[in-house]
């Protein structure tokens, strides 16, 4: 396995997310892209908001979680990119925390890896969340 990371500090850049849609225009065999984009949400708890997350993981056993997820997916289907970026520290309400981008020549197998990827990820990579909230309390998600 090659030594990459698949995380990044702090939140997903628009910029970013716009860059690596761009460098796919000139792979003419793609049909289809598929894209999620995760999003942390200002949930209320107690009647107060979630104003950040922060996320933290164990990096050298979820990069290799990650490397084995990314590696099912192109044996199990017909892809022609995959990448994956998880955030790590604060990200604030508003802010991309995940993005996978997936392509493939149909979009039918895009969309259906890229919905695989994301339950495989959320399940299986050691990544925790710590909500703060507005009032300045802290609380771990599950």
């Amino acid at each position: 396995m090659a030594e990459k990371s698949y995380f990044i500090q702090g939140p997903v850049d628009p910029g970013f997310i716009a860059e690596q849609i761009a460098k796919h225009s000139s792979k003419q065999s793609i049909g289809g892209h598929a894209i999620f984009l995760g999003q942390v949400r200002a949930d209320e708890h107690d009647g107060d908001k979630v104003q950040l997350i922060e996320y933290s993981a164990y990096e050298e056993m979820a990069n290799k979680e990650i490397y084995k997820i990314r590696e099912a997916a192109f044996s199990k289907r017909k892809l022609s990119c995959l990448h994956i970026y998880h955030s790590l520290g604060r990200v604030k309400s508003g802010e991309i925390s995940l993005f996978v981008f997936v392509s493939s020549k149909h979009r039918k197998e895009a969309i259906a890896a890229m919905t695989e990827l994301v339950e495989e990820i959320k399940k299986k990579v050691p990544i925790w969340k710590k909500e703060l909230l507005q009032g300045k309390t802290e609380r771990w998600v599950e």
